[in-house]
């Protein structure tokens, strides 16, 4: 059991009809999408080509910081406002859409686009997923 789906185990006013493992799968990807965005940008700027890693590294930053966003909102329960969750779900989808398409443009050259495009595409659809379930 990871520390995500403990968490919401532990929410004490329940979680009503969510599907806490999709939940927890969602806030999961999301925090590794961030955190593998982050790191690709990185290796990119280490690259001798950075200069044509540009829209790659701005990509990848961008995605990060709503996958990070998306994971800190699916978080937090007390308040609960589902048109806010479905917006952020939508907006860390079609960054995740983006940011997978730019680094497959560049993972034959770049393990590191590789495995951000494999993250990226992992994230966008555990949103799906959840927006799916919120109908």
């Amino acid at each position: 059991m990871t520390h995500v789906s403990s968490m919401l185990e532990t929410y004490p006013k329940g979680l009503g009809q969510t599907d806490q493992q999709k939940l927890a799968d969602c806030i999961a990807a999301c925090f590794e999408c961030a955190q593998t965005c982050t790191a690709c940008a990185d290796a990119c700027l280490a690259e001798d080509m950075v200069a044509e890693l540009t829209k790659c590294i701005r990509t990848n930053l961008d995605c990060a910081d709503i996958c990070e966003t998306t994971g800190k909102v699916l978080s937090r329960h007390t308040g609960y406002d589902a048109n806010i969750t479905r917006a952020v779900l939508e907006a860390c989808r079609t960054a995740c859409k983006s940011c997978g398409d730019e680094c497959g443009k560049h993972a034959e050259m770049h393990e590191h686009c590789r495995i951000c495009a494999e993250a990226c595409r992992r994230c966008e659809k555990a949103c799906a997923d959840l927006l799916t379930l919120m109908g």
